[in-house]
């Protein structure tokens, strides 16, 4: 018997998954592709947060899921018996002129409230990290202590062999739907919604990445040009991403990924020699409203939906796994209205 079918084993199917697993639920995980065979096994795994003003729930609830992560993911680890490549490193971005810099000043005082004294928001000399920072016109850079980095393919395989830890099931193919079922399909899942309910509920927004051997693995973050350059523990540098709103072949990479390369080595010439090991291409899940969508799924009786994590699924994950665990086995709603299914219907 099992309590909960969870179709789809990207990140936030695998979190849900989790969560429900951890409180002792039966859980059986379907994906016809695989685990992380769609965005969620991506290379960049950048886990950074919005910046700390205008607080809405939306922001509150990353902060929370970015506070989670780091005991989550160490029980995964130990579960699983693998890394997920979770550190939290922080970020440097850099500040262009003398109204960013004011802003920067700004924002390090309202995170002190916001971010509750777990984090910090720095202005700091670019001097202070010498080759390792974006090149900073103002000779300043806001540092922050939150942004924390994850190894997507490594994170998704250990969260899938915690579910199975903890009595779960993996299944590559097809299976039985048993007990609650929750859709947590990807992009897919949002266009065969939006046929459903006649109306545009999301899409797919197409990303690609590239992977560099650099060892640098300690480091920050860097953040320029719209780019991620996130160090991982094995030795390696991902950079991304594009954002392709429109794209004929969602896996494949192009001349996009080419000039995301080229524009990083100009922000950060210290990778100008480093070998390219990998290029990426995937598509991620967009949700009409740019929240996660979250909550009872508006269509099929007796199931959920956890879909629409986008750029931040990774982020967002555990928390995503703790509210729909509250509302799956506890009929608890701590979902905020702004995730909700209407909210992008």
């Amino acid at each position: 018997m099992v309590d909960i079918t969870v179709k789809g084993a990207g990140i936030f199917g695998l979190s849900v998954a989790y969560a429900c697993a951890f409180r002792g639920a039966r859980v059986r995980v379907i994906d016809n592709k695989g685990v992380a065979a769609g965005a969620s096994g991506g290379l960049v795994g950048a886990l950074a947060p919005h910046t700390p003003e205008n607080w809405n729930a939306k922001k509150a609830f990353q902060f929370d899921s970015l506070m989670m992560a780091e005991d989550l993911w160490a029980r995964v680890a130990q579960l699983s018996g693998q890394s997920p490549g979770y550190l939290r490193s922080g970020r440097l971005q850099p500040i262009h002129d003398a109204r960013a810099l004011e802003l920067a000043h700004a924002r390090a005082e309202t995170a002190k409230s916001l971010w509750q004294g777990k984090a910090e928001w720095h202005v700091i000399p670019a001097a202070d990290h010498a080759e390792w920072a974006p090149q900073s016109p103002t000779g300043y850079l806001i540092h922050d202590t939150l942004t924390a980095r994850i190894h997507p393919q490594r994170a998704t395989r250990a969260l899938a062999d915690a579910v199975i830890a903890l009595g779960g099931e993996i299944v590559i193919g097809t299976s039985d739907i048993e007990g609650h079922l929750v859709e947590a399909t990807g992009y897919q899942g949002l266009i065969d919604l939006s046929k459903k309910v006649a109306k545009s509920a999301g899409n797919g927004v197409k990303g690609q990445a590239v992977l560099l051997q650099f060892d640098a693995r300690t480091a920050p973050q860097l953040f320029a040009d719209a780019l991620h350059i996130v160090p991982h523990e094995d030795g390696t540098v991902a950079i991304g991403s594009t954002s392709e709103r429109e794209f004929d072949a969602p896996d494949t990479t192009d001349a996009q990924l080419d000039q995301v390369l080229t524009r990083a080595i100009a922000a950060f010439p210290i990778l100008r020699e480093a070998v390219v090991l990998k290029r990426w291409a995937g598509v991620r899940p967009r949700a009409k409203s740019r929240a996660p969508m979250l909550g009872h799924h508006p269509v099929l009786a007796n199931a959920y939906i956890a879909n629409g994590g986008f750029k931040i699924g990774f982020g967002m994950a555990p928390k995503v796994g703790e509210v729909m665990a509250d509302l799956i086995l506890e009929n608890r709603d701590t979902i905020p209205d702004e995730f909700k299914p209407e909210a992008s219907l």
